[in-house]
């Protein structure tokens, strides 16, 4: 018997404050400010067709700068990775590693428009930053892994979490999008599964033998967001999946990455978002460990993964990353796969139609 996959209810119409303390916005809600709005490079999107009504399908990906991102579809509204540090700005990444930030953020956090849920990868700085951690509610959802979850609700700390969700590779959460009548014109109800995939930080070998040891580099996830449909008569778990999206995380390109194509069972990815960098540690003055992918593992992936569009993000917002957007760029034109990516700045979004309305 297949066990039931927890739920957590998305709820666009009520939701709980990101910020333990509450930004003020008395006349309206805030707008991301998007600089360009991109679509699929060889199929025109609903927005771009002359008189084209605004529909319930499109989904966008929002980039903010290094892995995160702010997923939008049907009113939600699911941040990815939330770090907001500004160029100066130094994080701890392990013992005696520490890295300064080059860029800013599109947007502060301070800024956001309201929030749903928080996908977190792992719990490091520069994915979760000290600013975050400082000013986030307490009961304000988060997903993450088993160890990001002992860490934030550790009762050692003066302000646990309370609301933390973790998930180990191959678990799966539904998240169901409460609509103003319930299901939309259709009867149909949109929902989100997002399922923990694979992921290393710290190549296989007596260093990860090491580092699992000493605890220096945390353990991360990937994720699979699959956005959908359910109709009254079905369960929460029989999702009428309508878009894929593949999300890295921090991992280096590792044997275990070919069980997401086999746990597919031939299910197409529409969308990747590819973690690069090839963040290297301690530094740029002694490149000792690579622990993200560089623009040739980026493209290898996409090969294993044969995403029909590929977002790279996570390529050049701390002094730690050795292998920036030219690097991959190079590798994709050399492999003739300039038509499957799109790259985004800062404070651009991608638009996607969701199929099954």
């Amino acid at each position: 018997m297949s066990k039931t996959m927890p739920t957590l209810e998305l709820n666009p119409h009520k939701r709980i404050p990101l910020l333990k303390i509450k930004t003020h916005h008395p006349d309206h809600e805030p707008q991301l400010p998007i600089s360009e709005t991109k679509s699929h490079p060889t199929r025109p999107s609903a927005s771009d067709l002359p008189d084209s009504p605004p529909s319930n399908n499109t989904g966008s990906i929002y980039f903010i700068g290094t892995a995160t991102t702010i997923l939008s579809w049907h009113g939600a509204r699911i941040l990815t990775d939330p770090n907001f540090l500004h160029a100066g700005d130094h994080v701890h990444l392990g013992p005696g590693v520490t890295s300064e930030r080059l860029t800013n953020p599109a947007v502060d956090i301070n800024a956001l428009p309201p929030l749903d849920c928080i996908l977190l990868s792992h719990y490091h700085e520069d994915h979760f930053d000290r600013l975050v951690e400082d000013s986030l509610s307490r009961q304000f959802p988060i997903i993450s892994t088993p160890h990001a979850k002992s860490c934030l609700t550790s009762p050692s700390k003066p302000e646990p979490f309370q609301n933390v969700t973790a998930l180990d590779f191959f678990d799966s959460l539904i998240m169901p999008i409460v609509q103003p009548t319930s299901t939309n014109s259709n009867g149909k109800t949109p929902q989100i599964k997002v399922t923990a995939m694979p992921g290393k930080h710290v190549p296989p070998g007596p260093l990860a033998v090491a580092n699992d040891l000493l605890g220096a580099v945390p353990p991360t996830n990937g994720w699979l967001l699959e956005l959908g449909y359910t109709t009254s008569s079905e369960t929460a778990q029989n999702t009428q999946v309508g878009y894929r999206i593949y999300i890295s995380g921090d991992t280096l390109l590792i044997d275990e990455l070919k069980q997401i194509p086999q746990w597919l069972h031939g299910e197409k990815i529409d969308l990747m978002l590819v973690h690069l960098g090839g963040t290297t540690i301690p530094g740029a003055k002694m490149p000792l460990l690579m622990v993200t992918m560089d623009g040739v593992q980026g493209v290898k992936l996409m090969k294993m993964m044969n995403p029909d569009i590929t977002i790279p993000i996570h390529y050049d917002d701390y002094d730690v990353m050795l292998s920036g957007l030219d690097d991959f760029k190079k590798e994709v034109n050399g492999a003739g796969l300039q038509d499957k990516v799109v790259y985004l700045d800062r404070g651009e979004e991608y638009q996607f139609q969701v199929r099954g309305l």
